[in-house]
This record gives structure tokens, C-alpha cells and sequence, in this order.
């Protein structure tokens, strides 16, 4: 019997909040060109001798606010977690075992190869690789598929494969956006909604990656599914890290204003 495998892939998250789980998250994370496209001779003496020396501890500070001690992981981890588990249990009543659900991540653990490995052990023959970005970027989308078509060539077997498009402007996407506003304001009328997206690198969008302008197209076609204008409905972008310049407007100054 022909098996589909589906895998939800997401960021990514140290296994724990110590220094050296932090640090080995970080180096990963840090260490891919498409995230940080300076060449290696120069970014890796800077990123291994000074940020990983500093950046491991205050990060696992920030961590530790949000970690899940219960269940043992960061709120991306366990989100993630359910969403598989939720789709899993649809589909499994729907197919039975024909399919296959699980996700990985693209730093830290479980990782895409040990996902497609498990996948092509466990008889599937079709991966549907899933990123779960809406908008791409090549920081995101581009280096989760990189990592998956990478271990599709460490396979003797490899199994029919294709990868799920960006979805920034699919309608249930923006209809489901749109229901989660609703419900957060409930009777409440603000003067304006942020929408803040993660930010990029200025010279990421000049190289043409087409990041913000499907970040705008999103905002756009939200404004309309809600009925708010430009001044209610603002895109903003977030998490800027270094001295470059990064796409505009910046989050927290949105907000001061």
C-alpha cells in the first residue's frame, strides 16, 4: 500500500535553556548563510569568539520566561507539537494509516533528516514537506527545503517528494487571520492593530527576495476580509539583529509613536 509522509516544518528551538544548549541552537542557527550571508572567514571568528561567548546566557534568560517546565520545551516546540497531533488524528480518521504526520525543525531537534529517515523507514513512498512560513523568504522557507532536499540525496530510495508553497495570500489563510482578530478584541475597538512581522535584512529584499512585499500583500488583503483602513491595520517588523539596516517600519517604534 502506497504511503504519504507530511512534514510540518518550523524554526527550530534549543532543547533546553542551559549555556550549552543555547549555544549549540544559536551556532546552527547563526552559522547558515542564508540567514547570515557574510562569508564564513569573516562572520565565523566574530559569531564563535565574541556572540557565542555572550549571546548563549542572555538568550537562555529569555527562555527561561516563556519554557514550558511541565512539558518540557519552548512555546514554538509544543505549538508545533499540537498542530502535528491535531492533523495527525484528522487525517489518521480519514485515512487510516496510508499517512504519515510529524514535523521537524530546521535547527535543533527533531531534525529534518532524522524525520525524512524515520518517514522512508516507516514505508512511505510521497513526502509532502510542509514549511510553515505564509510568507517566503529565503531565511525561512528557502534554507527548510534546502535541508530537506539535502537529505533526500543521503537516500539510496528517495520517495516522490514536493514542497508546499508560500501561502501569504491563500483565502482560508486570511480568513483565518481575520477570525483570530475578532475574537481577541472581542467588544473592543482600538485605535490601530499592529501587525508585526519578523524582520529581514534591507539588502535581503534588494537581492530580490520577495519577503515584504508578500508580508504587505497580506496586510492588504487582511484590511480588506476586516473592513480596517491603512491607519488601523499597520505592518510593522520586528527583531532586528546587528547594525544593518532591516526593513521598515521597525516594531518598536511604531509602537512608541
Amino acid at each position: 500500500m502506497s504511503k504519504t509522509g507530511i512534514i510540518l516544518a518550523n524554526l527550530g528551538t534549543p532543547d533546553g535553556t542551559d549555556y550549552w544548549s543555547m549555544r549549540r541552537y544559536l551556532s546552527e542557527f547563526l552559522s547558515d548563510r542564508r540567514v547570515v550571508d557574510m562569508p564564513a572567514w569573516k562572520w565565523q571568528p566574530i559569531l564563535q569568539g565574541i556572540i557565542l561567548t555572550i549571546r548563549p546566557s542572555r538568550s537562555g534568560a529569555n527562555y527561561r520566561k516563556i519554557w514550558d517546565n511541565e512539558r518540557g520545551g519552548s512555546p514554538l516546540l509544543l505549538i508545533t507539537q499540537d498542530q502535528t497531533d491535531a492533523l495527525r488524528t484528522r487525517l489518521t480518521d480519514r485515512f487510516g494509516d496510508a499517512v504519515q504526520v510529524e514535523f521537524a525543525m530546521r535547527y535543533g531537534n527533531p531534525s529534518i533528516q532524522s524525520i525524512v529517515e524515520k518517514m522512508v523507514s516507516n514505508g512511505a513512498d510521497r513526502v509532502l514537506f510542509f514549511p510553515l512560513y505564509p510568507q517566503y523568504a529565503g531565511a525561512s522557507t528557502a534554507t527548510a527545503n534546502d535541508r530537506f532536499f539535502a537529505a533526500l540525496m543521503d537516500l539510496r530510495a528517495q520517495p516522490a517528494s514536493r514542497t508546499v508553497p508560500p501561502y501569504f495570500d491563500h483565502p482560508q489563510y486570511i480568513r483565518a487571520l481575520a477570525a483570530s482578530i475578532r475574537t481577541a478584541l472581542g467588544d473592543e475597538r482600538p485605535d490601530a492593530i499592529v501587525a508585526s512581522f519578523h524582520g529581514m535584512p534591507q539588502s535581503h529584499i534588494d537581492a530580490g527576495d520577495p519577503y515584504f512585499d508578500q508580508c504587505h500583500e497580506t496586510t492588504r488583503l487582511l484590511r480588506a476580509e476586516t473592513g480596517l483602513n491603512d491607519a488601523q491595520l499597520i505592518a510593522t517588523f520586528q527583531s532586528r539583529f546587528g547594525r544593518e539596516e532591516w526593513i521598515k517600519p521597525y516594531t518598536i517604534l511604531e509602537v512608541a509613536r
